[in-house]
């Protein structure tokens, strides 16, 4: 093994033509490791050009390895946020606790990350720009695997045909879509809707969230950083899925603008800096689960396959080891098949772990009685006085394998 960690294995690595769909995360994590592997790689993203901006993202336990060894984890570690401060308040504005980020997200100070979604994707970017070919302002409109590869038809009208195709489009996944059927059978709505949008700091935060709860409902305003602007976050209870306003964004405004009337604290400006967002991002809290990720010479990463929602704070962390996972078993195998199905074993335990942590108290931010916002509340007052959390077993319960050699 060199020093860097990568494998000195004499494997003959196999030259596939892959077609990658979405350049957010896990898409351009996976074009980096397929092209050390030997792959020509192709990345089609729909978006004009790469989306910067974006709420917070984590980078945590095993996922951390994987930008180490990708050689952007000095680069990340100067973009972290360094937040001060979670404060939770009452129904009227009043303090509940005030706790370090780490108490709170039970992540590992000095150790996992925190950085602008954007930050990640631009870096990833810029590790792959000159050895990809980027299609930008297009998307896959049809995949047929009848002969010896997949024979794509872009949006675009233009036609090629590639050996393997890899969904990395999100959790509304066109690519899933197309080759599984709707969303609706793997959704597992978990009973929330957001809405995240930047509006103006006129309250003086500084490196801190303030939260606010009352039951079924949050308002959360957080400044990443001590500049003008503060990523707005405004989720609530809702029974049964909102798939129809999923596509609508004056449905999502309305729903939204519904959910809070009558709201106290600063929630009737937050509603009115949503209505005039231009950056606007709603969606349900909910998770990905399929009994396979891939059929035929088609196969999915990241949150089109096993996104574990927002309440994890794991989905960019699944993303980077699953685009990891997946290159290294398309280099140990030949058989694409074989790969997939390596795959599909060795990663299915750990975002089994991760998206089981909704169930062990993950939305417990968030109560939709008032008895379990006194509980939540008595629990943040507790965790005040306690010493800082250690990191959750299932952000680093899975152990990377050798990097893939280079050809």
């Amino acid at each position: 093994m060199t020093p860097d960690g990568l494998s000195t294995d004499v494997r003959t690595p196999v030259r596939r033509n892959v077609l990658i769909s979405g350049a957010s995360i896990s898409g351009p994590a996976l074009a980096y490791w397929l092209h050390r592997s030997g792959c020509a790689v192709t990345v089609v993203e729909k978006a004009a050009a790469l989306r910067g901006g974006g709420y917070p993202i984590d980078v945590r336990g095993t996922a951390t390895e994987v930008v180490r060894r990708m050689g952007i984890l000095p680069h990340l570690r100067d973009a972290h946020i360094d937040s001060r401060r979670f404060t939770f308040l009452d129904a009227d504005g009043s303090a509940v606790a005030s706790l370090t980020p780490s108490a709170v997200a039970g992540s590992a100070e000095g150790q996992d990350l925190e950085v602008r979604r954007g930050d990640l994707a631009a870096a990833l970017y810029a590790l792959v720009r000159d050895d990809v070919e980027f299609l930008f302002g297009d998307s896959i409109d049809t995949l047929d695997q009848s002969g010896p590869g997949v024979d794509v038809t872009f949006r675009s009208g233009r036609r090629r045909t590639f050996d393997l195709v890899v969904g990395a489009d999100g959790m509304h996944s066109r690519t899933r879509e197309s080759l599984f059927g709707p969303e609706e059978q793997f959704h597992r709505y978990l009973g929330y809707c957001f809405a995240l949008f930047t509006m103006p700091n006129t309250f003086g935060l500084s490196r801190e969230l303030v939260m606010w709860n009352t039951p079924g409902k949050a308002a959360a305003l957080y400044a990443v950083g001590d500049n003008d602007e503060l990523h707005a976050f405004l989720n609530f209870h809702q029974p049964e899925p909102p798939f129809d306003a999923l596509r609508n964004p004056e449905a999502q405004r309305e729903l939204v603008a519904t959910a809070f009337a009558g709201a106290g604290w600063e929630v009737p400006g937050m509603v009115d800096a949503m209505r005039d967002a231009d950056d606007l991002f709603f969606d349900a809290a909910g998770q990905i689960r399929m009994p396979h990720w891939f059929s035929g010479r088609v196969a999915l990463v990241g949150d089109a396959a096993y996104a574990p929602s927002f309440l994890t704070g794991q989905g960019s962390s699944l993303a980077l080891v699953g685009a990891y996972m997946l290159a290294h078993a398309l280099a140990t195998h030949r058989d694409h098949t074989a790969a997939f199905a390596a795959y599909e074993r060795d990663m299915r335990g750990f975002t089994a772990m991760n998206q089981a942590l909704v169930d062990h108290g993950a939305a417990t931010l968030f109560p939709t009685t008032e008895q379990a916002l006194e509980q939540r509340n008595s629990m943040l007052r507790g965790l005040v006085t306690l010493p800082s959390t250690t990191a959750r077993p299932a952000h680093s319960a899975l152990t990377l394998p050798e990097c893939a050699p280079r050809p």
